[in-house]
């Protein structure tokens, strides 16, 4: 069972930044991960994913403020945010896909982590 840890969240002003991390149990490199987020009433969305050779997919409200990167040798993706706006506030939750390109459907999930964005 692989187990993913997210760290990274909280609360920024508009205009700001955060880096996600999510911290995979084991060997990861040859999945694709990515990031979902869900706003209160709202469904689950598709933030950005990277596959195992690197290529990216990304949310048109993202395009140009979020960028999504991978360590394989720490088992780790990453999301770094920038020119954060208050309609980026959700709960942000890591998966590793089950395959290797950015479009996998996710097969294991994490935890989630609260990012705010408020003045």
């Amino acid at each position: 069972q692989v187990q993913l840890v997210e760290s990274g969240g909280g609360l920024v002003q508009p205009g700001g930044s955060l880096r996600l991390s999510c911290a995979a149990s084991g060997s990861i490199f040859i999945y694709a991960m990515g990031w979902y987020r869900q706003a209160p009433g709202k469904q689950r969305e598709l933030v950005a994913a990277i596959g195992s050779f690197g290529g990216t997919n990304y949310a048109d409200s993202v395009k140009g403020r979020f960028t999504i990167s991978r360590d394989n040798a720490k088992n780790t993706v990453y999301l770094q945010m920038n020119s954060l706006r208050p309609d980026d506030t959700a709960v942000y939750y890591c998966y590793i896909g089950s395959g290797a390109l950015p479009g996998a459907l996710p097969s294991y999930w994490g935890q989630g982590t609260q990012v705010t964005v408020s003045s």
